[in-house]
């Protein structure tokens, strides 16, 4: 199979990363290399190119209320320039992708728009889900990225950085984005001879401040080159799956799936079960409400050396009673920890449970998520 590349790719390639296979794209892995890059980012500030993604604008009549029936959070919670994360669920409220949806208000022919950024590795079946659900002349789902650029720039310095490049006359519009806002900018750049129009979101998957970035294919070139000419490292997806384990945020195929409820996955505060409307999944949800769940997706420290990886056993008392969904070596932490789903009756913390690393059985304690929680 033929790889699809960003537009950022050739930038990559020039700051010599390592790219590698992932969701059918060719993506960087590392450029420095990993540990480096995740301090760049809890210490200053980090740029992925996060292009891969899916962004989809779906405009039309009641907008809200046709997307509402595949949420089950409250989409009018949201208002113009304001965002949040959900999920897409299945009848039996299994996730099907998580992702962030965008009020945009209304565009220039006076339709509901909204934006939504999905997984990579489900734009395809999500897009197919969404359409299928929806099934309205009244309301359009088109590509929002085509062939631009996607960038997310993190780190408690990525405010200074993205001012020093966009200039001053953008000092206060950025002070102004709120956690899960976002703001549509016209900018100039010293590379560009025109000024161009950006999408800024305070949004992020590192669990530090920052921003995702959508504008123009040469104008996404020209902010990554002036942006890392100004001291920001360029980052891969190595430092970003550590990065997003430290803040315990869950990786899509890994942590949630169709076969995890929101309940289940810790996700429950996304589920809005007071609000009076329908929504795929709900009856299952309410069931499970009820009755309680009966595993529990926790935080693991695994004592020594031993890194649990995805798919390892997880033992109590020599009995199988869980699996890693995701782990790694902290760089920030300097421990290895891990996200597991263990039964409810053994996922309180401080319980000891021990992890299978080739053949032998490591000592671990189930501890409180986050692992990592930024103090800016």
């Amino acid at each position: 199979m033929t790889l699809k590349q960003t537009p950022l790719y050739p930038n990559c390639v020039k700051a010599k990363a390592r790219m590698v296979p992932f969701a059918g794209w060719e993506m960087p892995i590392h450029f420095s290399g990993l540990v480096l890059e995740h301090h760049a980012v809890r210490k200053s500030a980090g740029l992925f190119d996060i292009s891969h993604m899916g962004v989809l604008f779906i405009e039309g009549t009641r907008v809200k209320d046709a997307l509402q029936k595949l949420v089950p959070t409250d989409l009018y919670q949201i208002g113009l320039g304001e965002a949040c994360y959900t999920v897409l669920l299945n009848k039996s409220g299994g996730i099907i992708d998580d992702l962030i949806i965008y009020d945009l208000g209304r565009n220039p022919a006076n339709n509901e728009c909204l934006m939504i950024i999905i997984n990579a590795a489900c734009n395809d079946s999500d897009v197919d889900w969404i359409k299928k659900q929806l099934n309205s002349k009244e309301i359009s789902i088109s590509d929002a990225k085509e062939e631009s650029v996607l960038m997310a720039l993190q780190g408690p310095q990525s405010r200074e950085y993205l001012r020093k490049v966009l200039g001053k006359n953008c000092e206060e519009p950025l002070k102004k984005i709120p956690r899960f806002g976002h703001q549509r900018l016209t900018v100039g750049l010293k590379n560009l001879k025109e000024k161009t129009s950006i999408f800024i979101a305070r949004t992020g998957y590192t669990g530090e401040e920052g921003f995702e970035i959508l504008l123009e294919s040469n104008a996404g070139k020209i902010l990554w080159e002036e942006l890392i000419n100004e001291g920001v490292t360029p980052c891969g997806l190595g430092a970003r799956d550590t990065l997003r384990l430290e803040a315990a945020m869950h990786l899509y195929g890994n942590d949630i799936t169709e076969e995890t409820t929101p309940f289940e996955a810790g996700l429950g505060w996304l589920v809005h079960l007071e609000m009076p409307k329908q929504f795929i999944g709900r009856e299952a949800l309410e069931k499970q409400s009820e009755i309680g769940i009966s595993r529990k997706l926790i935080g693991l420290e695994i004592q020594g050396r031993g890194i649990g990886r995805k798919g390892y056993q997880i033992f109590h008392e020599e009995k199988a009673v869980g699996q890693i969904t995701s782990g790694t070596w902290s760089p920030t932490l300097e421990k290895a920890i891990a996200l597991a789903y263990l039964p409810k009756e053994l996922a309180k913390l401080g319980t000891n449970v021990q992890v299978k690393i080739r053949d032998k059985l490591h000592p671990a304690m189930v501890i409180k998520k986050p692992f990592y929680r930024s103090i800016s």
